[in-house]
């Protein structure tokens, strides 16, 4: 019989860390921290091939399960002395998810499962406690009807606000027992008006019906989002984990927390969390309540009056401390910790890597590296690649007015400034059509997952440092302040009121996860410095990794913004993209609308100086690296004149009626222009275009290397080739007009010719092509377009629905198609290396800059990528890590 319960605690340890992908990440954590001695309260896991095998066979319990199940209940029951359902002295359960990786608030939790009407009195006369029993019951009511029986939880949050308003009361821990029972009472009719049938009393269809909603919400919109933004398998399923009780709600004696072992706002060594006395876990992670810090120093420092853990429990704060330490360096890496203090007595519920900011990411990296603790190796695998993006964008003008109109927790730094939505599906669809947004919530939930996503950053009135909104907005990389309790949030009315002012949804606003402040209108910002742990991470990072990285830039701005985080050259300069500027565009105009060679080169001739100052520019910048410049590839219709004035600015220009340049005009137009007359096509039929922007090139290649000294390394690339007859002809003029400036100017520099492969006949025609091109740049844009048969800039009409169907695993314009565009690569690579040895290779799409993309390049050996300037990080230790892997 194949085995799907695993027990855990009392001695017992039937998993390890490395189970993940069985037990799940709780699951086995679980059992490790069992198996090295920790105080874990006994329990079992459910593994994740049980839940793919319940969907498999329609969403039912098999004979087996149910055994095991009950074998393991025993296991628990052994250990605490307790009996599942018994009314005098019950055991009772918890009931949570356990992904392979953490997916937090995605999936289901059920406390305090086992309590009924019988049951709460033996918990009420076993612990001493009538009001920590009532409480208990109530809670799981409210718990067990909102997870499993679906029953809107605000409903129970009304009623309770109603009792508390009735008696004078302000905080769920001054109502006494004989209120918790007449809630208890209120609860369970409110479910069996909105269910028709009563509140399930029977303690093993209560684990049954949690354990199929735990199941059950791994299927939900919420986990779905997270799972596609977080590119997590939808075919790896949930553990479920069923572990006895312990309880942090019974008096001032017992707490419940979340902690970590380093700041992972700030990857600072020290403890960081919060903890509340007489309260149950859901209380901290909910922002249903203000927690207290956790140690005295964090109290002092936010100026906070409630005593910190350290000061109130000092003797399970010392043991605290101690499991600390020990967690860490047991799993060599920052942990992410639950706890529950039960009448003094500490408790483990759950560890796990903690999420962290870029910035934390980088610190605690470099740190533990530099402790001994990892290698350096280890280091540079422990960042995420995409998220450095965090700390490469700019952030708020310390000299800039703030009009600062309330202030929160700084639960994920970095800053954002947006309209304000206070819904997250109205933040999904204003985000959708190019707005930011600001999401403005009382308290985030799971189900703002997409809004969350959607948003530039977060706001919330209620909840701490580890809310549900902190945590997310961490790990997605989110700008969030929350806990800003001044605020007054009406969404349904679309405002939030402070200090007698009014915002509305609309209204701009930016916030500071960095400070917690929150600011009306809009912030400037300045460019971030990147030194410290960053630059040591890839002074790390570049020892170990084989590609090279460049840049796609066509800028001085572009290019020093590249050689500034570390660009090893340009990988391509889109030259149509020079030809925009307002003092170019009537001559470029003029070229193209001319109807013979001599207007052509009238205009090419006024347009010769100002490519040369701009090739000029490129080659100082980047001393002596290579520039890959692919000459002219405009898709006509972008450069055509459209409107009167600028029909008649080109014909005076070129001295010609305006009638002929509109007939002209619509001899050109293309039905479509993105495989029409473009590319390589264009100088085949007019090679004085590439002419001039050879002569270009080499003249201020031969300028630079002059002045300078250092010579620079031009790659002239030729668009859009499908043949080599095609390359050819272009070398041919390329080669000519370079000889032609050598013999001018008394200096020869050296260069390449090759092509830009984006077409899937040049990709299985490589050979050939190679025999004249020195290079290829896989222009993975056009070349994932041309594959598919799909426009990129149409194509978000129906690609979303195909990634979440499965037809793409991922969006084939942000991450490569290996299997489609990917083997095309491939072909190109094997029959261009075989005709030429020392062919380069790289890519130039914006897929240079994605790191599943940058590991397919280092795996098929390619010799560079490149990304746009602000990308180049992110692939120079996607690359590293790329390498280590195959290592």
């Amino acid at each position: 019989m194949t085995q799907y319960v695993y027990r855990f605690g009392g001695g017992v340890s039937e998993g390890k860390a490395g189970d993940k992908n069985l037990l799940g990440g709780k699951g086995a954590n679980l059992a490790e921290m069992a198996s090295i001695g920790l105080p874990v309260p006994p329990g079992l896991t459910i593994s994740t091939e049980m839940c793919i095998r319940y969907y498999e066979e329609g969403e039912r319990f098999p004979d087996e399960l149910r055994q095991q199940v009950a074998a393991g209940i025993a296991h628990i029951e052994g250990v605490t002395g307790k009996k599942f359902g018994d009314a005098s002295d019950p055991l009772l359960v918890s009931v949570r998810s356990g992904a392979r990786v953490s997916m937090p608030g995605m999936m289901d939790t059920v406390l305090n499962l086992g309590l009924n009407d019988q049951t709460v009195e033996g918990l009420a006369a076993a612990s001493g406690d009538a009001r920590f029993a009532w409480d208990s019951y109530r809670r799981f009511i409210q718990m067990y009807s909102d997870v499993v029986l679906g029953v809107d939880h605000y409903l129970f949050e009304e009623a309770l606000e109603i009792r508390k308003e009735d008696k004078g009361l302000l905080l769920d821990t001054e109502l006494a027992a004989e209120d918790w029972q007449a809630l208890v009472g209120v609860y369970k009719k409110k479910v069996e008006e909105a269910l028709g049938h009563p509140f399930p009393q029977d303690v093993n269809d209560q684990l049954w019906g949690a354990v199929g909603a735990v199941f059950g919400s791994w299927q939900s919109e919420r986990a779905k989002v997270y799972r596609r933004i977080n590119d997590i398998s939808d075919a790896w399923g949930t553990a479920v984990n069923v572990q006895a009780m312990v309880f942090g709600n019974m008096g001032d004696t017992s707490a419940t927390g979340v902690a970590f072992t380093r700041d992972p706002s700030k990857g600072d060594r020290a403890y960081y969390g919060e903890f509340l006395i007489n309260a149950q876990g859901e209380d901290v992670v909910a922002g249903i309540r203000t927690p207290q810090y956790l140690t005295k120093a964090a109290r002092e420092a936010a100026g906070a009056k409630p005593l910190s853990m350290e000061e109130a429990m000092p003797d399970v704060y010392a043991e605290l401390a101690r499991v600390f330490d020990l967690l860490e360096t047991h799993y060599r890496d920052m942990q992410d910790i639950e706890f529950t203090v039960q009448q003094g007595k500490l408790w483990m519920l759950q560890t796990r890597s903690g999420k962290r900011t870029a910035k934390a990411a980088l610190k605690i990296a470099i740190d533990m590296a530099n402790e001994g603790l990892i290698t350096e190796e280890e280091a540079i695998a422990r960042v995420d690649p995409a998220a450095l993006d965090q700390l490469l964008h700019p952030t708020l003008d310390p000299a800039a007015q703030r009009d600062v109109i309330a202030k929160g927790l700084p639960a994920s730094p970095g800053a954002a400034s947006g309209v304000v939505v206070f819904d997250a599906d109205h933040a999904e669809k204003r985000a959708a059509a190019g707005e930011d947004v600001i999401l403005v919530r009382v308290e985030t939930s799971p189900e703002d997952i997409h809004g969350m996503h959607a948003a530039r950053g977060i706001l919330t009135a209620r909840g701490g440092m580890t809310s549900h909104a902190a945590v997310v907005a961490r790990g997605m990389g989110r700008p969030c302040v929350s806990g800003a309790g001044s605020l007054a949030i009406d969404g349904k009315a679309g405002v939030m009121r402070v200090a007698g002012r009014e915002v509305r949804e609309g209204d701009v606003i930016t916030i500071d996860g960095a400070s917690g402040e929150v600011m009306m209108g809009r912030v400037p910002t300045v460019q971030p410095e990147l030194a410290g742990d960053f630059g040591t991470l890839m002074v790390w990072a570049d020892k170990v990794r084989r590609l090279k990285v460049r840049a796609n830039a066509e800028t001085p701005l572009d290019a020093r913004t590249a050689r500034d985080f570390g660009a090893e050259g340009i990988g391509l300069c889109r030259t149509e993209h020079m030809f925009f500027d307002a003092n170019r565009i009537t001559a470029v105009r003029q070229m193209i609308l001319a109807e013979d060679e001599a207007g052509r080169r009238a205009a090419l001739d006024r347009l010769l100086p100002e490519q040369r100052k701009d090739f000029t520019e490129l080659f100082d910048i980047m001393a002596g690296l290579p520039v890959t410049i692919r000459l002219l590839d405009p898709p006509l219709h972008e450069f055509l004149p459209h409107e009167e004035e600028e029909f008649a600015e080109v014909a005076a220009a070129a001295g010609v009626a305006v009638d002929v340049l509109k007939r002209r005009a619509a001899e050109l137009h293309e039905v479509n222009p993105m495989l029409g007359h473009r590319g390589c096509r264009l100088g085949v039929t007019y090679p004085e275009i590439y002419e001039m922007q050879a002569r270009a090139i080499f003249e201020a290649a031969v300028d630079v290397a002059e002045k300078s000294g250092a010579a620079p390394l031009p790659e002239v690339m030729v668009p859009l080739v499908a043949t080599r007859r095609e390359l050819e002809l272009m070398k041919a003029v390329i080669d000519r007009t370079a000889e032609a400036v050598f013999a001018e100017k008394g200096r020869r520099v050296d260069y390449l010719v090759g092509t830009m492969i984006e077409l899937p006949r040049a990709a299985l025609m490589a050979g050939e092509i190679a025999e004249v091109g020195a290079f290829f740049s896989f222009g993975t844009n056009d070349l994932t377009q041309t594959a598919l048969g799909v426009s990129r800039d149409d194509a978000s009409r129906f690609l979303t629905s195909y990634v979440e169907q499965g037809i793409y695993p991922k969006d084939p314009f942000v991450s490569l198609d290996v299997e489609g565009v990917g083997e095309l690569i491939s072909i190109a690579k094997e029959r261009g290396r075989k005709t030429r040895a020392d062919l380069k290779l790289g890519i130039c799409g914006e897929h240079g800059g994605d790191p599943a993309s940058i590991a397919f390049c280092q795996a098929t050996g390619l010799d560079y990528v490149s990304c746009s300037p602000y990308r180049v990080p992110i692939a120079r230790l996607a690359a590293a890590q790329a390498a280590l892997k195959r290592s």
